[in-house]
């Protein structure tokens, strides 16, 4: 992956996909919304892999989309800018989607596509100074593609108040309304993202993306679907070789076998 948008760097079992545009505030355009859907796509699959974290070179996390990408789309058609929307927006499904746990570690900011991206991730850290927005109305747009996923983390009443008026809010706001879940100084937050990955670690990993997926489909259920969607999803996992070896550890009293 070039390292001109993007830089992934393995250690043991966990992928750093690092955000590398630090002269645009790592913003958007079509190269490293490619990039990101790529990475994660490939990552989803890597059996060497058991935790994927997010964070952004530089002084800023993520500053949403790119002044000159956003400029060129001022000469696209109605058609055009909808294919370029559903790339984006398949960037973070994607993302969203992913069997493997994802962390953010953001600093800085997180405006636009950028807050769109800790909407997405499963835990989120941040740092005590970082702003976050949904500030696309305040360009006259609408943070319509990452609505979806923004809707999913902090429910319709903050989404109202914050869409329409496009305010940035502080790192405190952004925990209070769950879109991020822990705030430590950098220091701190370092220290924390490592014991969130040595969790991770004594994890089953298909219990892991099984797990990821029920929400997921749980959330898009009724109770009625959800009661035969659960109970044949448990019973899937507790006959499975890894449910079975992680029952058998836990009443042997020893670490199961995928412990790292």
């Amino acid at each position: 992956m070039p390292d001109s948008v993007l830089r992934v760097v393995h250690d043991g079992a966990t992928a750093r996909v690092t955000l590398t545009r630090p002269e645009v505030r790592n913003a958007f355009n079509a190269e490293l919304i490619a990039a990101l859907r790529s990475t994660f796509e490939r990552l989803g699959t890597d059996a060497s892999v058991r935790a994927i974290v997010l964070d952004g070179e530089g002084k800023t996390f993520c500053g949403g989309a790119d002044v000159n990408w956003m400029r060129g789309s001022l000469a696209l058609s109605e058609a055009e800018n909808v294919a370029d929307a559903e790339g984006m927006s398949q960037m973070y499904r994607t993302i969203d989607r992913c069997p493997k746990p994802t962390i953010a570690s953001i600093h800085g900011g997180a405006l636009g596509g950028g807050a769109g991206l800790a909407a997405v991730c499963d835990i989120v850290l941040s740092t005590p100074e970082t702003i976050y927005g949904f500030t696309e109305t305040k360009l006259g747009i609408l943070p319509a593609v990452i609505s979806p996923f923004v809707l999913a983390k902090i429910g319709v009443s903050h989404a109202r108040a914050l869409f329409l008026t496009g305010e940035r809010f502080s790192a405190e706001r952004a925990r209070a309304i769950g879109l991020v879940h822990e705030v430590h100084e950098p220091a701190e937050l370092a220290a924390r993202l490592r014991a969130i990955l040595t969790e991770c670690a004594t994890a089953g990993p298909s219990a892991v993306a099984a797990a990821k997926s029920l929400v997921h489909a749980v959330r898009a259920a009724s109770y009625d679907e959800s009661q035969s969607l659960t109970a044949r999803a448990i019973a899937k996992q507790r006959t499975s070789a890894e449910g079975q070896e992680g029952l058998h550890a836990f009443l042997e009293h020893r670490p199961a076998a995928w412990h790292a």
